[in-house]
C-alpha cells in the first residue's frame, strides 16, 4: 500500500522539455536546464516529506515477534506440522514489559519473544484480560526500547494516515509495514470497548501489533478484522486510552479490578443494530446483593450513571475504566412508571453474553 507520488513530477518534467523547441538555442537550454532544476527539486522535495519510511525504521524497533506452540484445538495440524502460532507484541518498558493481544498468548506454550536485532527471549511471565483482548508479557531483557502512545485519540481524525506493523501470516514476515487511513472512530463492534477502524492492511499474525499515526505515536493495538467473501480492508485496533488503563491495572493488582452494576442488562433493538438512538436499557436481572439493596428490580429502565446517559453496554464500559468496585454511583432509572434515583455500590461481576438472550450481565 505505499504510495510513491513521482508520476505527476516526472511527468512535468518531460512536458517542459518537448516545449522547449521555440526560440534561440541558448534560450532553450537555459530555459530547459531551469525547468529540469525546478522539477526535480519538486520530486526531491515530495520524497523528503514522505514520512513513512522514517516512522516504520523509528518505531520497528519496538515492535516484536511471539512466538510458540499452540492448543491443538485451535491449530489446523494440516496446514503447520510443528503446531505453531504466533502474533506481534509492543514494547512498553526498557526492562522487557510488552503489551500484545489476549488471544495472541491465550494457551501459547513455550512462548518465545523475537526482537527486530534477531535476539530470542522466553517469555517468563503473561498477564491476560480477555475482556478488552489485551495481555502484558515479561522477558528478561534490558535496554529495550518503548514505543510512545498517544496521549488520546480525540484529536484524531478520519482519513488520518496511518501505519501498522506486524508479523503477517509468516513469522518469517516480522515487522511488515502496511498504509492505510483511519476509517473510523468510537466503532462498537464485537467488542467490550470501543475500537478503531482503518483499512491498513491486517492478516493474522499482525494481531499485538501497534497501529502508529504520522507523529510516531502509537495510536492502538491491531486485535482483528472482518475476513469474508466481498469485505475487504476492515481492520480493528484497540485506542491508547483503553490499552493504557488496562496496562496500569495489570501492572498494579495482576488483573483488571472491573466496576460491575450486579446487573443483566437488555440494550434497545436500535443500539443492536447500530441505529442512533436515546433508548435505555433494561434491567432483565439482579446479580448483586449490592444491586438488591439499592432496590433495583426486573424491568426497571436505566437511563443514566451520575449524571451521563448510556444506551448500550459499550457506554457503560468506557465510562467506567474511570471507576473501582466498591465505588457508589447515582443511577437515574424508571421503576414502576416513576423517574427515580438509585444509589449502588459496584460490584466486580464481569461482563458477559448471553448470546440467545442479547443480555449483558454488568
Amino acid at each position: 500500500m505505499n504510495r510513491v507520488g513521482k508520476n505527476g513530477a516526472i511527468a512535468l518534467l518531460c512536458g517542459l522539455m518537448l516545449m522547449s523547441g521555440v526560440g534561440t538555442a541558448q534560450a532553450q537550454q537555459k530555459g530547459t536546464t531551469q525547468s529540469a532544476k525546478q522539477s526535480t527539486a519538486k520530486v526531491s522535495n515530495k520524497v523528503s516529506t514522505d514520512q513513512v519510511p522514517q516512522i516504520v525504521k523509528e518505531v520497528s524497533p519496538s515492535v516484536v515477534g511471539i512466538i510458540g506452540k499452540g492448543d491443538v484445538s485451535q491449530v489446523n495440524s494440516n496446514s503447520d506440522r510443528y503446531n505453531l502460532v504466533h502474533g506481534t507484541g509492543v514494547i512498553i518498558r526498557s526492562n522487557g514489559w510488552i503489551v500484545t493481544n489476549a488471544h495472541v498468548v491465550k494457551g501459547l506454550k513455550n512462548a518465545t519473544v523475537v526482537t527486530t536485532d534477531g535476539k530470542s527471549y522466553k517469555v517468563k511471565e503473561v498477564f491476560t484480560d480477555e475482556t478488552s483482548d489485551l495481555a502484558l508479557v515479561k522477558i528478561t531483557a534490558n535496554g529495550l526500547i518503548p514505543v510512545k502512545f498517544a496521549k488520546s485519540i480525540q484529536d484524531t481524525e478520519v482519513g488520518e494516515k496511518v501505519i501498522a506493523i506486524g508479523t503477517p501470516i509468516s513469522f518469517s514476515l516480522r515487522n511488515s509495514a502496511t498504509v492505510g487511513v483511519v476509517s473510523g472512530l468510537n466503532r462498537g463492534v464485537n467488542a467490550s470497548y470501543r475500537l478503531i477502524q482503518s483499512d491498513t492492511a491486517i492478516n493474522p499474525g499482525n494481531s499485538g501489533g501497534p497501529l502508529v499515526n504520522m507523529k510516531g505515536e502509537v495510536l492502538g493495538i491491531n486485535t482483528m478484522k472482518f475476513a469474508a467473501v466481498g469485505v475487504e480492508n476492515m481492520g480493528f485496533s484497540i485506542p491508547t486510552d483503553t490499552v493504557q488503563y488496562v496496562i496500569n491495572q495489570l501492572m498494579k493488582y495482576g488483573e483488571v479490578k472491573r466496576p460491575s452494576l450486579g446487573l443483566t442488562l437488555e440494550e434497545s433493538w436500535s443500539a443492536i443494530v447500530g441505529l442512533p438512538t436515546d433508548d435505555p436499557l433494561t434491567v432483565t436481572k439482579i446479580l448483586s446483593k449490592e444491586a438488591e439493596k439499592a432496590g433495583i428490580h426486573e424491568d426497571d429502565v436505566l437511563y443514566s450513571i451520575n449524571g451521563i446517559k448510556v444506551t448500550s453496554v459499550v457506554d457503560i464500559n468506557e465510562m467506567f475504566k474511570a471507576y473501582l468496585p466498591g465505588q457508589t454511583v447515582k443511577l437515574l432509572m424508571q421503576s414502576d412508571g416513576d423517574i427515580v434515583i438509585r444509589k449502588l455500590v459496584l460490584s466486580r461481576q464481569g461482563l458477559v453474553l448471553d448470546e440467545e438472550s442479547e443480555d449483558y450481565e454488568l
